[in-house]
């Protein structure tokens, strides 16, 4: 009797002690089990920096993008002309060789002050650059006692001029513009075939509105050169005043933007990735 007990005793004890670990082990792997689980949902609730919202927004972004910069391309391309200088009579503006842009116009729209292009078969049928000093109408002189150009009567301080020092033209000339035409210059006096040297010429020297072609706006080429061509504000103070600045800022402010979307939008993809990953392991810890 005592050793039925005895091995009952035993057996008990042995059932609830195995009993025990095995309810110790399933808890602990059922806990564990339930950690990882939470952790792995909360690093995968955690997901993609920005998430499907953030990728809705980087693919607008590159959308965007793509409209500004082709748009911006087809906008210049439709307002503006390229063309090289021929002579370094524009000299320091603009040099013999630069690239240049220049916004097609019609002549109408010039003012006193603006640089153009135009082709008159009388200068030679091929696109020069030119400043426009004086319009229809006009009586132009050079020089007064300090040395400057006269329009109507009123001196013009041209800072634009390569010799600033000296007067603004070696030579003197007088004229009265015809209606509906332009009187033109170089910036660089000393060198310059304009309106002055065909005084005797059938037009007097000065060119109709309709040649003109294009309004400079900025040097494209060369790097070092490269930037916009402001309005001077020399003839202000004459009627008509100046013509405002073209729309270049504008174009090359939609490529630019454009550009930037672009590659913001799409580097929204990799970054997110390399964030998701970081909080993955964090998460995990």
């Amino acid at each position: 009797m005592s050793g039925e007990s005895s091995t009952r005793t035993t057996g008990a004890g042995g059932g609830t002690s195995t009993g025990a670990r095995n309810g110790a082990g399933a808890g602990a792997r059922n806990g564990a089990g339930t950690g990882a689980r939470t952790g792995a949902g909360k690093a995968k609730a955690a997901g993609p920096a920005g998430g499907r919202s953030g990728q809705i927004i980087s693919g607008l972004a590159v959308a965007l993008g793509f409209v500004l910069f082709l748009g911006g391309f087809v906008w210049g391309a439709v307002l503006y002309r390229p063309y090289t200088v021929p002579t370094g009579s524009m000299v320091p503006t603009v040099d013999v060789g630069d690239k240049i842009l220049a916004q097609r116009i019609d002549g109408s729209q010039v003012r006193r002050g603006d640089i153009v292009v135009f082709t008159d078969s009388l200068w030679g049928d091929v696109p020069m650059v030119k400043r426009v000093v004086a319009v229809g109408g006009d009586k132009i002189a050079c020089c007064d006692k300090q040395g400057r150009m006269t329009v109507n009567g009123k001196a013009i301080d041209e800072p634009y001029l390569k010799d600033t020092k000296g007067p603004a033209s070696p030579t003197g000339f007088k004229a009265t513009v015809p209606q509906g035409d332009l009187f033109l210059l170089g910036d660089n006096r000393a060198v310059s075939e304009d309106s002055r040297v065909r005084l005797t010429d059938a037009d007097g020297g000065s060119v109709p509105r309709s040649a003109v072609q294009a309004r400079v706006d900025a040097t494209a080429w060369p790097l070092g050169r490269m930037g916009m061509i402001g309005r001077t504000d020399a003839f202000a103070g004459l009627a008509g005043g100046t013509s405002q600045p073209g729309p270049l800022t504008w174009v090359v402010s939609a490529i630019v933007a454009g550009v930037v979307l672009i590659f913001g939008g799409a580097a929204y993809g990799p970054v997110a990735g390399v964030l998701g990953r970081r909080r993955m392991r964090r998460a995990a810890r």
